[in-house]
């Protein structure tokens, strides 16, 4: 393996592969998780995808790709034949970002025990946490010339449906004001995150601002 102004050159089979932004498909390196891969192999790949998370939000999206590697405890080779390219890795934590957020989803929902009004303000929480660094990478993806938003669309269409079931069940609980939709909760959401990166980027910021969301979602006293 070698390193090259264009990205890394990894030898298969006696064969020299070059990877890098004129390399392979990045998407398809983005979410190649399901393909059968050595146990060693997913452990490393979970363990870039969490340090380049830690990275990019300490650091800023412009942090390098070494940096990522040596908080993963990896080699940057290792790195680059699971992402080929930053905005790989960059479409990878949105799209796992996703699925998580789907499960996440799903588990207060399966949880019949579960208050309906306390799963939907515990998932708002964990939503909040999710889409502060997310909104970022799409944001810089797009600039790259990246649709991820098109390329995600059926992950991003099944979490809203989850996330209006939680809605449904915490309003018909008396739990969250009537009327409101599942556009306009992830749209109060984001504003909010987005508001408090700019203001003061750390989490008290963010989330005292998504504590004034979930207050304005709760019905209203009546005196």
């Amino acid at each position: 393996m070698v390193h090259t102004s264009r990205g890394v050159t990894v030898k298969q089979g006696g064969v020299a592969t070059e990877t890098g932004p004129e390399g392979p498909d990045i998407f398809a390196a983005a979410t190649a998780a399901p393909r059968a891969m050595r146990s060693d192999a997913i452990k490393n790949r979970e363990r870039i995808l969490a340090a380049a998370e830690e990275v990019f939000s300490a650091q800023g999206l412009s942090a390098p790709i070494d940096m990522v590697a040596e908080r993963a405890g990896v080699g940057v080779g290792t790195l680059y034949r699971h992402f080929p390219t930053k905005e790989a890795l960059f479409e990878a934590i949105v799209l796992t970002g996703l699925r998580d957020l789907v499960k996440a989803a799903d588990a207060l929902t399966d949880d019949g025990d579960a208050d309906p009004g306390e799963a939907f303000f515990a998932f708002v929480r964990v939503f909040s946490r999710t889409v502060s660094i997310k909104h970022d990478l799409v944001d810089a993806l797009g600039a790259a010339g990246i649709d991820i938003k098109s390329q995600c669309s059926e992950t991003a269409g099944d979490l809203e449906s989850k996330i209006q079931r939680i809605l449904d069940r915490a309003e018909d609980a008396g739990a969250v004001r009537k009327g409101v939709t599942t556009q306009e909760v992830m749209g109060l959401l984001i504003g909010a995150c987005q508001a408090a990166a700019r203001s003061t980027p750390d989490c008290v910021s963010r989330d005292r601002m998504v504590d004034i969301v979930c207050d304005g979602l709760r019905p209203p006293v009546t005196s």
